[in-house]
């Protein structure tokens, strides 16, 4: 049964950082590109950031190039989202999703199986 459980959201102030991490279990890792998404309340999900089996290669939404990282942990079954300098438009549920494809599709329909999500709250 393939899980995947994202933590580390919560409430930040604007410039600070948080880190996510998506834990999957039931699958071989490093055989998915692995993206993360945010939906906010009204909105649809978007594409945020994402990382490619096999070598690692990254692929980011414009909104958050620079101040992102997306990294993996193939022996932890673990994927990354390190958030840095933090803004109010970042508030969103986080998303992580598989995909066994070797590119790194930023369309929510590519992705086969999602976690729950974690609440990531930016606030003064």
């Amino acid at each position: 049964q393939v899980q995947l459980v994202e933590s580390g959201g919560g409430l930040v102030q604007p410039g600070g950082s948080l880190r996510l991490s998506c834990v999957t279990s039931g699958l071989t890792l490093r055989s998915y590109t692995v993206g993360w998404f945010r939906q906010a309340p009204g909105k649809e999900r978007e594409f945020v950031a994402g990382i490619r089996r096999s070598g690692g290669s990254t692929r980011y939404a414009s909104f958050v190039e620079g101040r992102f990282t997306i990294s993996r942990d193939n022996a932890k079954n673990t994927v990354y989202l390190q958030m840095n300098s933090l803004k109010l438009e970042d508030t969103a549920v986080y998303y992580c999703a598989i995909d066994p494809s070797w590119v790194v599709p930023a369309t929510p329909a590519a992705y086969d199986y999602w976690g729950q999500g974690t609440q990531v709250t930016v606030s003064s």
